[in-house]
């Protein structure tokens, strides 16, 4: 009993400090460690992938790709064809990688050079953003579930509201300014056509999901992996779903993105120029369970350079929104009743951040 008592204190200690250095995970790798703190080990079970594939699910590899053609159809017949294959992907994986995607390649370079900047500046500089404050304009962390977490993952983030009151300049660091202003018009220009593609995809009018406002707010996480000392030990992100409508990821090239099926982890292969669109849990909500949203995960960063990510996330979250949430009328029957009472995005965002990344965020709000 006692030793278990001294190894919890030691743990809460442990976190502190790290957490005063202010300057996460990239500042452990800056002093040169080369074994792993105790605060990033993770559980065998929860580092495992649990079983191989069921016989069914062998000829799968990966998640879909799905070609937008640039967003203009040469006819109905075509974007029928994307729109099925948005359907086929959404019941069954949750996930799919989208190219010719109309965002242009050098944005999405710029926009990834725009986070390694940010975190390769020097500490001095990043430290007056780290904070704990989810309500700042611009917030950099590591570990938004530091205290709540069984472990640390191995990754830094910051974070910023983008829409549906976009920052003041001054706010964001002058470092990535310009390029997450530019890219988050595009990203919310690519989920409004996605969501049109997602509502004709449901059997509803195109415009369904954007006259609900699923596409009115957009919270845009950049993530910073840097190399892992010891990556068998931990993860970069633990299993998860999002709390959004939808979700836009921009990856880079080294890989470490698993999306989970039937009980087994999926590796996401690097598609050159691709985005990678996910169902997120107000959209199973509102679908009454027709789509889903998968639970996910990345790997700790085994390769010599940092790996970026940037997760643009389709939901007001923790911002004031009046509207209520419940499945969509046209969606129920009496042989397909509700399964979810009828919540507001800041009820979810608020169970999630107080349950932690781990576990369903739905099972809650259940009937």
């Amino acid at each position: 009993m006692e030793t278990t008592k001294i190894n919890s204190f030691d743990r809460v200690s442990e976190l502190k400090a790290f957490d005063e250095t202010k300057t996460g995970v990239k500042g452990l790798v800056d002093a040169g460690i080369t074994q792993l703190p105790r605060i990033f080990h993770d559980l065998p079970s929860k580092l495992a992938n649990p079983r191989p594939p069921s016989s069914d699910l062998l000829h799968l590899t990966t998640i879909p790709t799905i070609d937008l053609e640039e967003r203009v159809f040469k006819d109905e017949t075509k974007r029928k064809i994307t729109v099925d294959g948005i359907k086929d992907a959404a019941e069954k994986w949750g996930f799919f990688q989208v190219v010719n995607h109309g965002v242009s390649l050098d944005l999405l370079e710029r926009m990834k050079d725009g986070v390694r900047g940010f975190n390769e500046q020097p500490s001095e500089v990043k430290k007056q953003y780290y904070s704990r404050d989810f309500s700042r304009e611009f917030v950099y962390t590591s570990n938004f579930d530091l205290y709540t977490s069984s472990a640390a993952s191995w990754r830094d983030t910051f974070s910023c509201y983008m829409a549906p009151n976009p920052p003041k300049p001054h706010d964001l660091p002058a470092i990535c300014r310009d390029v997450m202003l530019e890219y988050s018009k595009q990203a919310i220009s690519l989920g409004e056509f996605l969501f049109e593609l997602i509502s004709e995809a449901l059997g509803l009018n195109s415009n369904h999901l954007k006259d609900i406002d699923c596409s009115k707010g957009l919270r845009m996480l950049c993530h910073y992996y840097p190399p892992c000392p010891e990556p068998d030990l931990t993860l970069g992100t633990t299993k998860h779903s999002d709390i959004s409508f939808l979700t836009v990821l921009l990856p880079d090239q080294i890989e470490g993105l698993q999306v989970l099926r039937e009980g087994y982890w999926f590796d996401v292969p690097h598609v050159p120029g691709a985005l990678i669109i996910n169902i997120g849990d107000l959209m199973q909500l509102v679908t009454n369970d027709k789509f889903i949203s998968s639970e996910h995960r990345v790997l700790a960063n085994r390769a010599t350079k940092a790996r970026v990510s940037v997760a643009c996330f389709f939901t007001t979250g923790i911002r004031p929104n009046p509207r209520i949430y419940g499945p969509i009328r046209e969606l129920v029957s009496e042989d397909n009743p509700p399964k979810y009472r009828e919540i507001t995005v800041k009820e979810l965002t608020a169970h999630r951040n107080a349950k932690g990344l781990d576990g369903s965020n739905l099972l809650h709000f259940k009937i």
